[in-house]
């Protein structure tokens, strides 16, 4: 029961990785303690043999319990349900370096547990489990190739911040960056950014590199103190004949294969000389399984691809390694929607709709640090169609949640503050079509989309995604990577931005051994391609609309005197209720006077203004008002001049000749004219319909 511990400096936090006292019978278990966010992280192995694989069954989950922060979960059932948005990005994230380095052709299953046990709100718990997910994979004596390190970096005067205590853009930086890698290599980048140079981003990932080996370090201790034996498995190895007998059957077919451009032919032909080969090599007299036929054709085929590129050949489509792919772009394709786009590069395509609406529709985010309201929704669908498959069709999977959240970073800091723009805008992506890049394509959709709806973004932005091919020393960076060039080659890295700067940068790295040489050729490409697609897309919309759509909802704000509220709002909110029914606009007011009416057609919105202007407003004397008879007196008429003020016109003011009877002159109901004489200390309202011309325009 004595625990192994290792403490060190990181920064300005104290970590600390303790393992042997908390859930012992786990493979691997790791408690992460960062300056009081504690984070334990588990890993299990399954134990029986199982059949050989062509895949990793590797599962990552990361899960936030509320007791963390001392709240009590909300809800009917007070217990935490199905993951949120943010355990699932989370979960991506410890995933996405972890994965490339397990052994080749290990095929057990793997389940690593990251739970946030407490939470200090200035530490984010994403860093301290992927600490955790690393230290606990080291321990558990699995053929894996660690340990990583992770370091989140900020950016702010010309400075980098190590691990900052705000997380995401704000005033104390510029820059969101979470950065994992080996000692030798960095594998994952996820950041988002304001608009920032290129050689600023570079400069972050590998200082974010360099001040992870701290980490690194202390895991290699903690895992040689522990000192688990090395779990028994076999690994594949390489059959030199069926790999001789692979190229014989398929070589020639597979090469003709990948010089067809249309993708659905391409897959078409593949699916036919795969069929054959297994038919032929994998039968049941054969002495080669399956899943071992399968890997060896996927790396005849990547030799073909790559082998082509790094030659200098053209690509499957024909492009040279720079050249985007054409670039076709629609505005207001749908008549009813707020604002919409069509966006075609290659075999991808994006149609994105654009939603306006009020605060009220705001996405509230219960975190686990409090609840907060989100404005600017972004919602990325990926239908088995776009692929021409068929699958299931429901809630959306983590890979959507993932690309969704890719293509926000991309625009968010493009996006307009509430008060430059009072609305809440929900864009949705959906992919029609894919060869590679959707996500990019829904950050260009999005931006045309967003100004097509008259939404004032501080500038357009585009995305392009970037592949790596890497042979020894040589290597070849790709501009606008299909899928194939994503599955076969080495490198995801995916810039997206305005022609100013970076606003997001993604990247997964498949090997080790990238250099600063490769990524500055990355983002230099990128940095072009992002251009000519803006310039692209320029040719169509370059700006947002003067005019938003007939359908878009219409807000209008104004302010009152904060004394006023309460005759807006009435008694029990009667006031306020009656102008909603009456008009079909929503009223919101704050503390401090602030209205904001929210239509669908304009006319109901000024009518809504109109009236809380004449209900809010003060009464002068000498103006002259149309009001209503509400009630007649024996000594005169009450009158409705504004909403909830009567005044009264006295018999003798309601006409020179005298009036014997008031009945005579008016009857209830009646509009007539009238002039304010006197407005008394407790606000009593004399009026005369004597000094009223009938010409006489009224002030209400």
């Amino acid at each position: 029961m004595t625990p192994i511990r290792k403490t060190f400096q990181y920064g300005d936090q104290t970590v600390t990785l303790e393992t042997g006292e908390i859930a012992r019978q786990a493979d691997g278990a790791v408690l992460v303690n960062v300056d009081d966010t504690v984070v334990l992280v588990t890993v299990v192995v399954d134990k029986r043999a199982t059949e050989m694989k062509d895949f990793l069954p590797l599962t990552i989950d990361y899960q936030e319990k509320t007791y963390a922060a001392g709240r009590i979960p909300g809800g009917f059932f007070r217990r935490e349900g199905r993951p949120s948005e943010a355990e699932i990005l989370t979960s991506r994230l410890i995933d996405r370096p972890v994965r490339p380095l397990f052994a080749k052709g290990f095929g057990r299953e793997v389940q690593v547990i990251a739970t946030v046990k407490s939470l200090n709100p200035a530490v984010n718990p994403e860093i301290p489990s992927l600490i955790g997910a690393s230290a606990a994979l080291s321990i558990a004596g699995l053929p894996f190739n660690g340990p990583i390190g992770a370091a989140r970096v900020g950016y702010k005067n010309g400075e980098y911040i190590l691990n900052p205590a705000m997380i995401g853009l704000s005033p104390d930086s510029d820059l969101d960056l979470i950065v994992a890698g080996t000692e030798g290599a960095v594998l994952m980048v996820e950041s988002e950014a304001r608009s920032l140079p290129e050689e600023v981003m570079l400069g972050a990932v590998l200082y974010g590199h360099e001040q992870m080996q701290v980490v690194i370090q202390a895991i290699k201790e903690l895992a040689a103190e522990v000192n688990k034996p090395q779990m028994e498995w076999e690994p594949v190895q390489s059959d030199p004949e069926l790999k001789a007998a692979v190229a014989e059957a398929c070589a020639d077919q597979l090469g003709d294969a990948y010089r067809i451009q249309d993708k659905m032919e391409r897959y078409a032909a593949l699916t036919e000389i795969r069929k054959a080969v297994f038919d032929k090599l994998a039968g049941e007299d054969s002495p080669w399984p399956q899943p071992l036929v399968y890997g060896a054709v996927e790396k005849l085929e990547k030799e073909i691809v790559r082998g082509r590129i790094i030659a200098g050949e053209a690509r499957i489509d024909g492009r040279d390694t720079a050249t985007v792919r054409p670039i076709s772009i629609r505005t207001g394709v749908l008549p009813r929607t707020h604002g919409s786009a069509l966006f075609t590069r290659g075999e991808t395509q994006a149609m994105v709709i654009t939603t306006l609406g009020t605060e009220r529709d705001s996405q509230i985010i219960d975190a686990l640090d409090g609840e907060r309201r989100e404005p600017f929704m972004l919602h990325y669908n990926f239908p088995p169609f776009c692929v021409g498959e068929t699958g299931r069709v429901g809630s959306p999977k983590r890979r959507e949640i993932g690309h969704g959240r890719l293509a926000k970073r991309g625009v968010l800091a493009s996006m307009p503050s509430l008060a430059e723009f009072p609305y809440s805008v929900r864009v949705v992506s959906e992919i029609t079509e894919s060869n590679g890049s959707s996500s990019m394509a829904s950050v260009c959709g999005t931006s045309l989309s967003l100004m097509d709806a008259g939404v004032p973004i501080k500038s357009p932005v585009a995305g392009v995604a970037m592949g790596l091919i890497k042979e020894g020393d040589q290597f070849a960076v790709l501009t606008d990577i299909m899928g194939d060039e994503d599955h076969l080659g080495d490198m995801d890295f995916k810039v997206a931005g305005p022609a100013e700067g970076i606003n997001a940068l993604q990247m997964d790295i498949k090997i080790d051994g990238i250099t600063r040489e490769i990524m500055e050729q990355a983002l230099a490409q990128a940095k072009d391609g992002r251009l000519h697609i803006l310039g692209e897309m320029s040719k169509v919309i370059d700006t947002h609309r003067s005019e938003m759509s007939e359908h878009a909802p219409r807000i209008i704000e104004f302010k009152i005197h904060p004394e006023k509220i309460r005759d807006v709002i009435g008694k029990g909110g009667a006031v306020i209720r009656a102008l909603t029914e009456e008009t079909g606009a929503t009223i919101d007011i704050n503390d401090d006077g602030l209205i904001k009416i929210f239509s669908v057609q304009k006319s109901a919105g000024e009518e809504a203004k109109k009236r809380i202007r004449l209900i809010t407003a003060d009464v002068e004397v000498g103006k002259i008002y149309e009001g209503k008879v509400a009630r007649l007196m024996d000594f005169g008429a009450f009158v409705t001049i504004l909403p909830g003020r009567d005044g009264l016109v006295h018999i003798s003011q309601i006409s020179d000749e005298r009036v014997e009877r008031v009945s005579d002159k008016l009857k209830e109901g009646d509009v007539i004219r009238v002039k304010v004489l006197e407005v008394d200390k407790q606000g009593r309202i004399r009026l005369s319909m004597k000094a009223v011309a009938e010409d006489e325009a009224p002030d209400a």
